[in-house]
């Protein structure tokens, strides 16, 4: 098992509240890993110290190390705009930009300095054949996104990701808005990408957890209280707040 992040004794405090607790783990690349826990855990702030979004909140502080691909992210000589693109966000909520269909998917490539056209006609392609989402929308290019099912404006937001080359995708509740459908559609997409990407994901759907995770990691209180594979994790838990929690005795 390759890793492709590495965390490292973090801690992390939201003032003077600590919200994470000496965190140790390892993401292996091109597997998906689930984050599981009650609300308030600690796992959306943890999935935010993997691209630094945590940066944008006042009074935070952090110690330890992460390394994606043996890089520290936390020297200062780290570029975070580049970080965000090699560890792209999809949120809870879907976020296009109010722009055409096109527009969202060409608009990272043009920042990065692509100004040809015909090659941004064929990433759009390329993205939205990836994101399941070409067939539904290649005659409506030119039409607002927002006009698009919250399905489809999240599956616009994964193909902008992919748009970019983004190694590292993060979900964090991609589902928890979406009707069963369209989660079906999102959680068969992450199927299809798992080879080719690290997909990490937070979810309160033990279920969505069970069927497309490869590890699964379980936290409380800011702890990380069980790490392995899901199989494992959800069939022979070897801690007892992880046998709780997965059989609905709390949470």
């Amino acid at each position: 098992m390759v890793g492709k992040i590495t965390i490292e004794d973090l801690n992390l405090w939201y003032g003077q509240s600590q919200a994470l607790h000496q965190i140790n783990m390892v993401i292996p690349a091109g597997q998906v890993t689930a984050f599981i826990g009650p609300s308030g855990c600690g796992k959306s702030t943890l999935l935010r110290t993997f691209n630094r979004m945590n940066d944008l909140y006042e009074n935070v502080s952090i110690s330890g190390k992460i390394t994606l691909n043996n890089i520290n992210l936390y020297t200062p000589n780290v570029d975070v705009v580049e970080l965000r693109r090699q560890v792209g966000m999809v949120f809870q909520k879907p976020n296009p930009f109010p722009m055409s269909i096109f527009d969202n998917i060409a608009y990272g490539p043009r920042i990065h300095g692509e100004k040809n056209k015909k090659i941004l006609a064929e990433i759009v392609e390329r993205s939205l054949r990836q994101a399941f989402l070409w067939d539904e929308v290649k005659d409506r290019l030119k039409e607002p996104a927002l006009k698009l099912s919250g399905g489809q404006q999240q599956r616009l937001c994964i193909a902008r990701l992919l748009a970019v080359n983004s190694e590292v995708l993060l979900m964090d509740e991609p589902c928890s808005a979406l009707d069963p459908i369209s989660t079906l559609k999102i959680e068969e997409l992450i199927f299809e990408l798992r080879p080719k990407y690290t997909i990490v994901i937070v979810t309160h759907n033990l279920q969505q957890a069970g069927r497309i995770s490869d590890q699964t990691a379980f936290l409380l209180n800011g702890n990380l209280v069980e790490f392995g594979p899901t199989p494992e994790l959800f069939e022979n838990p070897w801690h007892k707040k992880t046998e709780d929690y997965i059989t609905g005795r709390f949470g």
